[in-house]
């Protein structure tokens, strides 16, 4: 079908002149359109990332522990996903403005700017047929005109003529003004005749001419105008099917997140993170109360742990671990000694009144999730404890690999200052080397105590509950332990402080904060009691009442070649 505006629509220049203008407007209204999807699109994606983020866990919160099960690692990949949805959606807002809105507004002042070219020229066009028209129109009135003056002229010259009595003069006069007048008659006609010829020319242009070309170019302008909002159509449909595929991977990775779930890990980690090692009492011993003599109870029964234990609760409150002595002992950074003056007591009463004491019903009640305790783990059941004090020591030799790989770096570095002066100065690397090494000592001395902590877990962990309830003991390993102990016993002497080998002078200050250290000052002066054994650490005294262990690289020894030191208690 061939429609042209030139020649079907010659005479509708306002009509076209509004549609083009309505058309504009369109290309306006949808550019408004797609702006305003894209800021829905981007809202969206900022409130489904918010979504996420609200719900992603904490850094240092209980919520990372809640992690180890199956459902909330899912749960996680899940968010993730999500984040990863709400970026394209984000990508298709970007997609909108760049192939749509911004081409559009450009294309918005082109399609204006040639609209207004083409209609000044058809006003143009307009104006010169209508000027030309008035010319002629014009030119006519005034042949009309003169065509009437000459006719009274005529009429008068022919009455003046037929009168006897008018003078020749008057008659040639008469006669004279009617040929005037009939020369600018006919002057007249022809400069009507001039300008309706010109006329009918610049009209047969104009309206078969100039008019049709340029409805020509706003018919072309228009059809561009509806190709290129069907293009940007086509475009919105494809910026939304150009993130299918990922947002189809990211469904595909929730729903894979779902597949992972695993219930039976779940219990297991349940079973893992809850376990207190303990086993559950026996059976409840008959008690005979038609026997005369005095009815003995079960020493672990239920009754007797309720009953008997509540009298002497203040008494075993303190008791967190049936190892720990009444008396004063003297404690070293790695192990406890124990003295040879207390009495031995069998080590299944002291597990008994452990268990029956207030405390491991405090133990069972700490477990609550995000439960604050001491920083040894003691308020926590053995199993539980044993893993939270082997995830320190892990961290803890980890740090320490970490200052020791930055120690090896930093005496590299030195020494090719050493070799090479002009490269850097070899001093400069000794004070990070110093405080590398003071850190590594530190580090070391918090492995040592949650080692100690371990062991006592491990202790506890030989002992065995029988089926009535009551706590037996592993005779081998009490024996072992008994000979250890005896071993220790030895080695201590309470009565009698440690002679003096020699002094030291503290190169840093130290604090004392775990048991069995001692505080110094930088610069302070103390005696050396006991030399450093290959374990880093040397005892010191300042005076009777304050002794105990210091970093042997924080001080300088001067030892006394004349004293008898004392043995080191490792």
């Amino acid at each position: 079908m061939s429609c042209r505006w030139g020649t079907e629509l010659w005479d509708q220049f306002d009509n076209l002149e509004k549609h083009t203008h309505w058309g504009i407007e369109f290309v306006e209204k949808y550019t408004k359109f797609v702006k305003e999807r894209s800021e829905i699109e981007i809202s969206y994606a900022k409130q489904i990332r918010n979504l996420s983020k609200k719900y992603q866990p904490k850094k240092n919160s209980r919520e990372e522990d809640e992690y180890k099960y199956t459902s909330c690692r899912a749960f996680l990949m899940t968010l993730n996903e999500l984040n990863d949805y709400a970026g394209q959606h984000e990508v298709m807002a970007e997609d909108l403005t760049t192939h749509i809105i911004c081409e559009l507004t450009r294309y918005i002042q082109e399609l204006k700017a040639e609209r207004k070219s083409h209609f000044h020229d058809g006003r143009r066009a307009q104006q010169h047929i209508e000027n030309s028209w008035k010319q002629l129109e014009s030119s006519k009135r005034r042949f009309e005109r003169d065509c009437k003056e000459a006719d009274r002229a005529q009429q008068y010259f022919d009455k003046i003529d037929a009168d006897i009595n008018v003078t020749k003069a008057d008659v040639e006069k008469a006669r004279h003004q009617a040929q005037m007048k009939h020369q600018v008659a006919e002057d007249s006609k022809n400069e009507y005749l001039t300008f309706l010829q010109k006329f009918n020319k610049e009209q047969n242009a104009h309206y078969h001419t100039l008019i049709p070309h340029i409805f020509q170019k706003l018919q072309e302008m228009e059809e561009k105008r509806i190709e290129r909002v069907g293009e940007s159509m086509k475009t919105y449909a494809e910026v939304d099917r150009k993130v299918l595929p990922i947002v189809g991977k990211c469904l595909d990775g929730m729903t894979k997140a779902a597949e992972s779930i695993e219930p039976k890990m779940d219990t297991k980690h349940v079973v893992e993170s809850y376990k207190s090692g303990f086993e559950p009492p026996g059976d409840v011993e008959v008690e005979d109360y038609s026997l005369s003599m005095r009815r003995t109870v079960s020493e672990s029964s239920y009754l007797n742990s309720q009953g008997e234990s509540k009298p002497s609760r203040s008494n075993s409150r303190g008791k967190l671990w049936p190892f720990i002595k009444r008396n004063k002992v003297r404690i070293t950074p790695s192990v406890h000694k124990t003295s040879p003056q207390q009495p031995s007591e069998p080590l299944s009463h002291r597990l008994n009144e452990f268990m029956t004491s207030k405390h491991k019903m405090q133990c069972l009640r700490s477990l609550k999730r995000g439960g604050s305790g001491p920083e040894d783990c003691s308020h926590l059941p053995p199993e539980q404890r044993r893993k939270k004090l082997q995830a320190k020591i892990n961290d803890i030799n980890k740090e320490i690999q970490k200052e020791m790989d930055q120690r090896d770096a930093l005496s590299k570095m030195k020494d090719v200052y050493v070799k090479n002066p002009h490269m850097g100065d070899a001093n400069s690397v000794d004070p990070r080397l110093e405080e590398i090494c003071q850190n590594t000592d530190k580090l070391q001395l918090d492995a040592r105590k949650y080692e100690y902590s371990m062991l006592l877990v491990f202790t506890v962990a030989l002992h065995v509950v029988s089926p009535d309830g009551s706590y037996t003991e592993d005779h081998s390993t009490e024996h072992h332990l008994k000979s250890r102990s005896t071993d220790f016993d030895d080695d201590f002497d309470y009565e009698d402080p440690l002679p003096t080998i020699g002094t030291c002078k503290s190169l840093y200050p130290f604090e004392g904060q775990n048991e069995g250290t001692i505080s110094m000052t930088e610069g302070e002066l103390l005696y050396v009691i006991e030399e450093d054994k290959g374990d880093g650490w040397t005892r010191v005294r300042r005076n009777e009442d304050e002794e105990g262990y210091v970093p042997t690289s924080y001080i300088k020894v001067f030892f006394d070649t004349n004293a008898k030191g004392a043995m080191t208690y490792i």
